[in-house]
């Protein structure tokens, strides 16, 4: 193990505050209807968590695939107005049933709905850095999504995220996390697409991101989600150049979180290449 992997493993290992991103592909089967044992599995991992005395913040996708199952739709809607509706619906949902599993654990849970306008204005972030600490200093699990309703996160321009990978990374800073978990549909980065290259080769440790990397990572996700392991990679590229750590792994795997901050060898580990920065710098 090289001394670049060793300080990676021991920052995943130490991480006091971790900020886990689940997508789309993990929380809804493919007809839109929720996943309930990945839910289960993912608040009973997260509510142990928190028991240990770590601070975690959930980032969530699922809203517009969850809404696709809520209203029995054939398929994720073309039109943007039809898609902020169908969001709408799936949120309203989406809260429902975390509120319920977490429920099941003792743990109680907050909606925080961003856009990229008030992560980007300083005041805002202030007011949605104070709110996040406010509610982890009581114990509270904050669930933050972006507000499709109001945000077209599928059209890009400067006032969306246009994903819940690049939202993770950018509430990773806001919040001042050690660690960004990204649960994934596939279990790591691989050096191809595993999906169309049987002989592809999973990535243990990424130390540095370039567009060779990216490129490898293939294209957009699933049929109900916005995102891929690109902008997975691209995420983490963000947090690595501010000195927060990074796992992408498989979400639905059982103790797939305790495996991860033991420091077992899976997914894919990104070591920063900086000291961890004391606050959000632009």
């Amino acid at each position: 193990m090289s001394e670049e992997e060793k300080q990676g493993r021991n920052l995943v290992t130490n991480a006091h505050r971790i900020v886990v991103k689940v997508g789309t592909s993990t929380l809804t089967y493919g007809n839109g209807r929720m996943n309930m044992r990945n839910m289960d599995r993912l608040a009973r991992a997260i509510a142990d968590l928190m028991n240990s005395g770590r601070e975690v913040v959930l980032v969530t996708s699922g809203a517009i695939g969850v809404g696709v199952g809520c209203l029995d739709l054939p398929e994720r809607p073309s039109e943007m107005r039809d898609k902020q509706a169908v969001a709408a619906v799936g949120q309203c949902e989406l809260m429902n049933v975390y509120s319920r599993c977490f429920a099941e654990y003792s743990r109680v849970v907050a909606q925080i709905l961003l856009t990229k306008d008030g992560i980007d204005d300083p005041r805002t972030r202030a007011n949605i850095s104070n709110t996040m600490e406010s509610l982890l200093e009581k114990g509270i699990l904050p669930i933050v999504n972006e507000n499709d309703t109001v945000s077209t996160a599928e059209i890009p321009h400067a006032g969306t995220f246009g994903d819940n990978d690049t939202l993770s990374a950018l509430v990773a800073r806001v919040v001042n996390a050690d660690l960004l978990i990204i649960l994934s549909d596939i279990d790591a980065v691989y050096d191809s697409n595993p999906r169309e290259n049987p002989d592809a080769k999973r990535i243990s440790v990424v130390t540095e991101v370039d567009e060779a990397l990216i490129q490898g990572a293939g294209g957009a996700g699933s049929a109900l989600g916005t995102g891929g392991m690109s902008t997975k990679i691209t995420a983490m590229s963000m947090l690595m150049r501010h000195g927060i750590a990074g796992v992408i792994a498989e979400g639905s795997q059982s103790q797939i979180l305790e495996e991860i901050l033991e420091g077992d060898d899976i997914g894919t580990l990104f070591v920063p290449s900086v000291a961890k920065e004391p606050a959000w710098t632009n």
